[in-house]
């Protein structure tokens, strides 16, 4: 990471007395990423000529809202409301899966785009990370963490969520999702209950208005936070299924970094000579200059762009060990929105259709299984065959059992990645890892 900031050793810490321990930071780790659920509000413009009251209904009848928090429905949208910008929809918190949130996705926009319906400036598509109702509380640390991690990486975040449709407008106005607050202010310096307090209370920025809104988050009497709802507003309008997936895996990526890095002590930014241009760059990409309720990016020419380009491969980067835990394509789409999010595509004409085209490319193709697939499965989750010596002869007594030859054992288990299949000794045979 020395590219990233010559001038200082990012990243560094400054030790904390709630600094994490090895075994703490795995708990944790472990229990958001199981109770951690994320929810979106996805704005769009109604298509021209088209009155509320016609389109509503059609959309309504699509989606089937269960307008009940605790039952997702059919495609887990909550309500589909009025909005500023046209209609809102708002799909609930649900724990990320990849298959389970694209066809979700999937299922909530294709339907839309053939209704014709269309992102105009002031759309913006809202992330909430939920963690309430905690029967345990969450050290401050992991939360000043994530506030840092996001300062440092604001200009590669806006970059990286932009959904303009042109060079001189590639975000929408800086007026709902502004940063002038929330760049400047530190952990380091107050405690994350202060820099709540500080945001409710500012004139420059309405609470709800911050890049990073913790107004909905509750805090203990020691300041340890209770219930987890941060909002990523930031984003800019997204009609593209498979980016919307990989965004919200970025944000839960995040989430666990902070977690991660909490083992070390709070992560130091002050000292690093990039916060100073961060704030620049934040301003030429989020302003409210551009017309129609655009931001003026005119000043952005091909060299300064490719500074967002570093800060979001660098980010990418920094959250790596975390993508490779997951283990799903999200770290392979962000990194092609890096190269050219989705403003950069508008601006080049591209559909919404032929954008979802061209970043599911970049989804490994995985193999469909068949009947002997998920017997030579059920032989190994039900330990159908121990006690062997070797490995090979494990692969010999299946190949038997399941009647094909034993090359074919080796091939279909090398497929199983995302479950990491391993000899394990002690027992004699094949067992998934995951």
């Amino acid at each position: 990471m020395k590219d990233f900031c010559p001038n200082c050793d990012f990243p560094a810490f400054t030790s904390r007395p709630d600094s994490l321990t090895v075994p703490e930071a795995r708990y944790f780790q472990d229990l958001l990423y199981r109770i951690i659920k994320i929810g979106t509000e996805v704005e769009f413009a109604l298509p021209k000529g088209v009155l509320r009251d016609d389109l509503q209904p059609r959309i309504e009848k699509a989606l089937q809202p269960s307008r009940d928090m605790n039952r997702l429905g059919t495609l887990g949208v909550y309500d589909v409301i009025k909005e500023h910008c046209g209609i809102e929809i708002l799909v609930i918190g649900r724990h990320p899966h990849w298959d389970a949130l694209l066809r979700q996705y999937r299922g909530i926009i294709l339907p839309l785009l053939k209704e014709k319906i269309r992102i105009r400036p002031t759309c913006g598509l809202h992330f909430h990370l939920l963690g309430i109702g905690l029967a345990e509380e969450i050290p401050e640390i992991i939360l000043a963490n994530f506030w840092n991690m996001t300062r440092i990486f604001a200009p590669g975040l806006k970059y990286i969520t932009s959904g303009g449709k042109s060079r001189k407008g590639l975000c929408r106005r800086r007026q709902h999702n502004a940063h002038q607050e929330f760049i400047k202010h530190s952990p380091a310096d107050h405690s994350m209950r202060e820099i709540q307090e500080i945001l409710k209370k500012s004139f420059d920025v309405p609470e709800h208005q911050n890049f990073l809104n913790l107004e909905h988050i509750k805090f203990s009497e020691q300041g340890a936070v209770t219930d987890i709802h941060v909002e990523m507003r930031f984003p800019d309008g997204d009609l593209c299924p498979v980016s919307i997936t990989a965004k919200t895996f970025l944000f839960l990526t995040m989430l666990l970094k902070a977690v991660e890095i909490s083992k070390f002590g709070l992560l130091n930014i002050e000292e690093c000579t990039i916060l100073e241009r961060n704030s620049e760059l934040m301003d030429m990409i989020s302003n409210n200059e551009g017309k129609v309720a655009t931001s003026d990016t005119g000043a952005i020419d091909d060299v300064i762009l490719q500074e967002y380009r570093k800060n979001t491969l660098a980010m990418l980067t920094f959250l790596k060990s975390i993508f490779l835990i997951l283990d799903n394509p999200g770290e392979a789409i962000l990194h092609q929105l890096a190269l050219l999010p989705i403003s950069l595509r508008r601006d080049r004409a591209d559909s919404w259709e032929k954008i979802e085209e061209d970043l599911s490319g970049h989804i490994p193709i995985v193999q469909k299984l068949d009947t002997t697939d998920y017997e030579l499965i059920k032989i190994i989750e039900l330990g159908i065959v121990l006690n062997r010596k070797t490995e090979a002869d494990w692969h010999t007594n299946v190949a038997t059992i399941l009647k094909i030859k034993k090359g074919e054992i080796a091939r279909r288990l090398a497929n199983y990645t995302d479950r990491t299949p391993t000899w394990q000794p002690d027992l004699g045979s094949v067992v998934f890892l995951r």
